[in-house]
């Protein structure tokens, strides 16, 4: 994967940083200045890290090891099919079930330069001969399951269904402290009634007042839900600087590595919108979330040796 481009009296910038500029009109300036920090930039078949380098006519440019398309920017209000690695969980004729990494936006927006979902599934249709529709959807750092229709008149049936509460959603999440015992979080969010179940599953001593991984259920599908409603109950999910606290997830990630919430759907029920019989898609725990819980693990069982 390569981008290429000879210099001339037409397209001539002395500095290296302004032609690739005035060059790559189409591609965001922030990923301009990575390629060249990253050293993805070459000048007559050397590698060149230094912005202000100077160029001269006749001097070939390239840009080696990147895919350029995934950077360039979509014209407005279009989106484009875009070839994306998919996990799929289950497909028939009616629906697409996939697994859904963290940090995979659903829509192109701004400051998003790589291939979304949609951009992704429109290329996946195409291949397979259908339209794809999304009838929920997870926020950018969240992973799990997720259900795509590959019609007009599923996507309403599923629609409906999730909207009227027919459809069940599951998580798993890490929250800062101890929680022992289930319960019902039961707070409006937005004007508008949300409910969140849970259920402790283990309890970790790290830090002060430890982690618990806790089985959740949502009765209701609001914005952030869980995130929003584990912080007004004093349970941050762990990695979430949106409504946690920034200083104790440094912390964490500091000893953990995790990059993101830790918040997974990792189970999804639903009435087949075309046999009617009840469907159970599940997505295990992603590989970053297994690593920090076996280092969470790892460090719990190192505190509780010192307190004995």
């Amino acid at each position: 994967m390569s981008w290429e481009v000879v210099v001339d009296g037409k397209n001539y910038y002395k500095r290296l940083d302004k032609f690739l500029r005035n060059t790559l009109k189409d591609v965001p300036l922030s990923a301009i200045y990575k390629f060249i920090r990253k050293g993805k930039v070459y000048v007559n078949g050397k590698r060149v890290k230094d912005q202000k380098f100077s160029l001269e006519i006749g001097d070939t440019v390239s840009i080696r090891y990147v895919d350029m398309d995934k950077f360039r920017r979509r014209r407005e209000n279009v989106i484009e099919p875009q070839k994306l690695d998919l996990d799929v969980i289950y497909e028939d004729e009616d629906i697409l079930v996939l697994n859904k990494p963290a940090g995979l936006a659903i829509h192109p927006g701004k400051n998003i330069h790589l291939v979304t979902l949609i951009e992704g599934l429109l290329y996946y249709g195409n291949e397979k001969g259908f339209e794809p529709h999304l009838v929920h959807r997870l926020d950018l750092n969240t992973s799990g399951v997720l259900i795509v229709a590959k019609s007009k008149n599923v996507a309403r049936v599923l629609t409906k269904d999730f909207k009227e509460r027919r459809v069940k959603k599951y998580y798993k999440a890490l929250v800062r402290g101890k929680i022992s015992s289930a319960g019902k979080i039961d707070k409006e969010l937005d004007g508008q009634r949300a409910i969140t179940f849970y259920k402790p599953e283990r309890f970790y001593e790290i830090f002060d007042e430890g982690v618990t991984l806790v089985n959740v259920e949502i009765g209701t599908g609001r914005k952030h839900q869980i995130r929003r409603h584990f912080s007004t109950i004093g349970h941050h999910i762990v990695g979430d600087n949106r409504y946690g606290e920034k200083v104790y997830n440094r912390k964490f990630r500091n000893l953990t590595g995790l990059k993101r919430q830790f918040l997974h759907c990792y189970k999804i029920k639903i009435e087949h919108p075309s046999s009617g019989g009840e469907k159970v898609f599940i997505a295990d725990l992603s590989s970053d979330l297994r690593k920090v819980l076996d280092l969470v693990e790892r460090h719990s069982k190192m505190e509780s040796e010192v307190k004995w």
